[in-house]
């Protein structure tokens, strides 16, 4: 009994190994096309009052406390948000703005885990349409190689932990 103990000790220790080894690094993309010009699309996804009304934390938790610092829509203003457990809390703030283009802003989660992220969104004029592209990308820290070394967060993508730990 004791060897076994000890040879799956062993195992812990060399697969706990393995993991602290690999990458932290990840990075997520989504995208799709809006039948709309990327003029009218803009002023929804560049103001954090408009982004209540498509963003799916918002829709998690219809109750979320939020509150904009600064001036809305502008480089340096500051969602600070305070939600349920499926939506966390933690702020957003729009470090980078190319008009009717992109945005870059910082997520600095709280709670459900402390991480700070890369969130881009960038427009894409296609066909009649444009194309949104929503990116995210950080270290996921040791919980994140973990999890991907579990999960197969492309595949699970929207399944627990793999909201938040995605592979690069």
């Amino acid at each position: 009994m004791k060897k076994i103990l000890i040879g799956v000790l062993v195992l812990l220790v060399v697969f706990l190994a393995y993991v602290s080894s690999k990458d932290g690094h990840f990075r997520y993309e989504r995208s799709g096309v809006i039948s709309a010009s990327p003029e009218k699309i803009f002023p929804l996804i560049s103001s954090f009052e408009a982004c209540k009304a498509w963003n799916p934390y918002d829709q998690k938790d219809p109750n979320m406390k939020r509150s904009i610092k600064g001036i809305d829509g502008q480089v340096g203003s500051v969602l600070e948000f305070d939600g349920n457990q499926e939506s966390g809390s933690g702020s957003l703030e729009i470090m980078k703005i190319v008009p009717n283009q992109s945005m870059e802003l910082t997520l600095r989660m709280v709670k459900p885990f402390k991480a700070e992220n890369k969130v881009e969104y960038k427009l894409t004029p296609e066909g009649a349409g444009t194309r949104f592209s929503w990116t995210m990308s950080g270290d996921g820290g040791f919980m994140g190689k973990l999890v991907s070394t579990l999960i197969d967060c492309e595949k699970n993508g929207d399944q627990g932990f793999c909201r938040r730990y995605r592979k690069s």
